[in-house]
């Protein structure tokens, strides 16, 4: 328990694994947080003069059960290890910490989710600019970016890390900054004070300075952030980041700019509601962990790129026509190379991952000869990566048996052949099993005894089991060891022997195995950056193909790339809802145009439940789907490339933070109304309705025609409201076009047509939709009587002076906008009172007189 405690205070914030013989042991307030979260037995262990501590323990072999339970629920984990044999020494063993695992820099297949990458963030704030780093241990990706607050928050949606790292004294900043969903640890604000972990990206990437990977000298912020993010994962123990060779600075000019909101708005990779769908779920077909991943980056950072994206879509067009099914098969077999390969460098690989990185690489190789084969020439310059130095294949295949076993111990791995003394041991081995045979066979014939039979067991080694009916003939000098139900065992002298031939020949035979093994990892960390290559040309095949089956299952059709700012989309549909659909059912298509020049903003009217919500959201998915290079869901699809997409698309109320619907809905319209360009894509629904109605229209008239007379920028805009009113906008912005979304009234109420047609909406269907929805009889038809003393009303006209109202005969209908209800009979006599008054000839003592007079009518 010293020792424990000496080991324990180094590791403070984690729970520490305590190797003792073959167990993990945890202790104290460790072993009832273990006990809780693996739901094993909390149980308690005398500790010298402090009586009892509490202890929880698993099996060392379950590692792999109870570790990534831990990790998933947000802990820290120290693994401490037997650092010596037990055998060797007659102290305590010594110990010591061999891993820290995290949530940022776990490794293991069973913590991390195949199709995602497991990103670790660091930031650093300095001279009000923003560092920000984010490095996958697991694939060796690596990432940074200096700018703004906003651009940080749009990153950390995007990579989306496990765990976020920074300087303790920034807590409270960061927190503000991005919120706190997200996993936390503090380090030493030292750490940051010197060169210190510049000089450690330096030398983890084998370079001078950083100018080959586009950062520049000044961008000291960014390199801190980085370099923060590697000391961090040598802390823990990873020291050998070999596969990390690179780092590629994040320039958001090179992708789609999608902000926090516009990405959780559209649902792009997680869905608002439990039982809702995300967009990657509906379109990713991929049969490949890389691909996966590699689909989930093209999501949250389109290209803006035009002749990437005709790549993309030449190459889609490719595979649409050739027969991919041999393709497809051999993607099934791939695993995941990109993670395997960092295991090499990593030096946590075992020999069955070994081998189904040979037989991933091998696969590859075919895939590489097909399409070369099957696809244009002009398109083999695209999947070059995929050839790969057969070396490292050879080596394997020199190295391993055809099955290795998981570990060293375990069963075979190095071939014959490999070491000549390894080849002499197991023909010891093998030559024992002969030897045990022959024992056997001897011992039956001189003894009688028939069913005599040779075992082995960890207690008491190689013995002899007899029946209980043929005990009588056992031998004097054989040694009684367990006396069983139905039989009894016993050891012999010549057994023990032979016995410590055998062990000793196995022991070194697994020794020789671990360092031969050992070996050709070293060997293979060689080709890693190449192999890593061939991983990623994968991914992008992977994920081009199943653009592709995508097109082909679903009709969808390749997108066409203009020079001008103009969107059109003839006959398009909503990926996710026409996925949803029940069978027999069929998605009404519609289409969209926009313009800069002519049609820049579209006014969207309709009920609710008529679909305005879902024409905004497909424009922009699909307008997503064109620039990462995937066909979409329409007839045809023609547009300017957009550099920045911005929605205000659902309610994302920040309540807990003090902000309401309102406040929220304006400072994400501020946000767009600021950085807007004439190539933006905006879409807006319902601005303005967290206030009241006047404030409502108001707000959302101004914005429309900032949007359009903005000098600077004319941004093509789907505009989506109830506010009638706004309709006349057309009248005096020649760039704004009036749509409505289709309804048709019938004897049972109405019915929803999902069709977008020219003109506005003049009838919002609100108490039908109300009805609909199954609201109690009675409210529905107090509803309308209201709504009927509503419409004797003159229409209120924004920016303009209130006309004056007609009276209301019907008490049933005495409903007030406003505090002074104009049609009141007093108000109405002070009305006629002050319209018989001649100003031109009252005296000033007159006037006062008439004012008292009119102060006596309101009492």
């Amino acid at each position: 328990m010293k020792q424990y405690n000496e080991i324990k205070e180094q590791y403070p914030d984690t729970i520490l694994l305590f190797r003792v013989g073959d167990f993990y042991e945890t202790f104290g307030s460790d072993a009832v947080t273990a006990s809780k979260v693996l739901g094993i037995v909390l149980t308690k262990r005398a500790n010298g003069s402090a009586a009892f501590i509490e202890l929880a323990g698993f099996p060392h072999h379950s590692m792999d059960t109870y570790l990534p339970k831990l990790v998933r629920s947000g802990y820290r984990v120290a693994i401490c290890d037997q650092l010596e044999d037990p055998k060797l020494t007659k102290k305590i063993v010594k110990r010591g910490v061999t891993e820290v695992v995290t949530p940022g820099i776990a490794v293991s297949d069973n913590v991390l989710n195949v199709k995602e990458n497991n990103f670790l963030a660091a930031i650093v704030q300095e001279n009000g600019q923003y560092g920000v780093s984010f490095i996958d241990v697991s694939t060796g990706e690596f990432y940074a970016c200096q700018g703004s607050g906003e651009l940080i928050r749009k990153l950390m949606s995007s990579y989306n890390p496990t765990e976020v790292i920074y300087a303790r004294s920034a807590h409270r900043e960061v927190i503000e900054l991005i919120g706190e969903k997200y996993y936390f640890y503090g380090v030493d604000d030292w750490v940051l004070e010197t060169n210190h972990t510049v000089e450690l990206l330096l030398k983890t990437l084998k370079v001078k300075n950083l100018k080959g990977f586009g950062v520049k000298p000044p961008e000291k912020t960014l390199q801190k952030a980085a370099g923060l993010a590697l000391h961090y994962i040598k802390q823990n123990h990873i020291n050998d980041l070999s596969h990390v060779n690179s780092i590629h600075k994040i320039n958001f000019h090179h992708f789609l700019w999608m902000d926090d909101f516009t990405i959780k708005n559209l649902e792009l990779l997680s869905p608002i509601s439990s039982d809702g769908k995300s967009l990657i779920e509906v379109i990713d077909k991929t049969l490949t962990p890389m691909g996966g991943r590699n689909l989930r980056k093209f999501l949250v950072f389109p290209s803006i790129d035009k002749a990437e994206l005709e790549r993309r879509y030449d190459l889609v067009a490719a595979l649409l026509a050739i027969d991919t099914a041999p393709i497809q098969n051999e993607l099934r077999d791939i695993r995941d190379i990109n993670r395997i390969t960092s295991k090499i460098a990593l030096k946590k690989c075992n020999p069955k991952e070994l081998s189904i990185l040979k037989s991933s690489l091998e696969k590859v190789k075919t895939i590489e000869s097909y399409l070369k084969a099957n696809i244009p020439s002009n398109l083999h310059r695209f999947i070059d990566d995929l050839a790969y130095d057969e070396s490292s294949v050879n080596l394997m295949d020199k190295y391993l048996v055809e099955d290795p076993a998981i570990a060293v111990g375990k069963g075979p791995i190095i071939n014959e052949g490999i070491d000549k003394e390894l080849d002499e041991y197991r023909s010891l081995s093998n030559d024992a099993k002969q030897a045990l045979h022959k024992i056997q066979l001897e011992e039956t014939e001189r003894t009688g005894i028939p069913s005599l039979k040779i075992a082995y067991n960890n207690v008491f080694g190689y013995y002899l089991e007899v029946r209980n009916a043929h005990k009588d003939k056992v031998p004097e000098e054989w040694i009684r060891k367990q006396t069983l139900t139905q039989a009894e065992r016993y050891i012999t002298q010549e057994l023990k022997e032979f016995e410590a031939k055998i062990l000793s020949a196995e022991d070194k035979s697994m020794s020789i195995e671990a360092r031969l093994l050992a070996e050709l990892i070293q060997k293979l960390d060689f080709y890693c950056k190449d192999i890593g290559k061939a991983g990623d040309a994968v991914a992008l095949v992977d994920t081009l193909l199943s653009f592709a089956e995508l097109a082909k299952e679903k009709s969808y059709c390749r997108p066409t790339i203009l020079e001008d700012n103009v969107l059109e989309i003839k006959q398009g549909r909503h990926p996710v809802i026409e996925d949803s659909l029940s069978a027999g059912d069929m998605f009404v298509p519609n289409d969209v145009y926009l313009n800069s020049n002519e049609q820049q903003i579209v006014m969207v009217t309709g009920p609710n439940m008529s679909g305005k919500s879902a024409i905004l959201r497909q424009t922009a998915i699909i307008s997503i789907l064109a620039q990462i290079g995937c066909y979409v869901p329409a007839e045809s699809f023609r547009f300017g490339l957009v550099d920045k997409l911005y929605t205000r698309v659902g309610a994302s109320d920040n309540l807990a933070a003090g902000e309401s619907t309102f406040m929220v809905e304006m400072t994400e319209t501020a946000t767009i109304l600021n950085n807007i360009t004439s190539s933006s894509l905006v879409l807006l629904d319902e601005i303005g309705r967290g206030t009241s109605t006047y404030d409502g229209v108001s707000i959302a008239q101004s914005i429309a025609e900032y949007l359009h007379d903005n000098g600077s920028a004319h941004p093509r805009t789907l505009f989506a409201t109830h506010y009638h009113e706004l309709n006349k906008l057309t009248e005096t912005k020649p760039r704004i076009k009036n749509y409505n979304v289709a309804v048709k009234e019938t004897e049972d109420g109405i019915l929803f047509l999902r069709k977008l047609t020219p003109g506005g909406s003049q009838h919002s269907f609100g108490i039908h939709v109300a009805q609909m929805a199954g609201i109690p009889e009675g409210v529905v038809s107090r509803a309308n009587v209201i709504l009927s003393g509503f419409n004797q009303e003159k229409d209120v006209e924004v920016v303009s002076k209130p006309k004056k109202k007609a009276k209301d005969k019907s008490k049933d209908n005495d409903y007030q906008l406003s505090f002074i209800q104009l049609d009141d009979p007093a108000l109405e006599g002070v009305r006629e009172e002050v319209l018989n008054v001649d100003i031109n000839n009252l005296t000033p003592v007159e006037a006062l007189n008439k004012l008292n007079e009119i102060k006596k009518m309101l009492k």
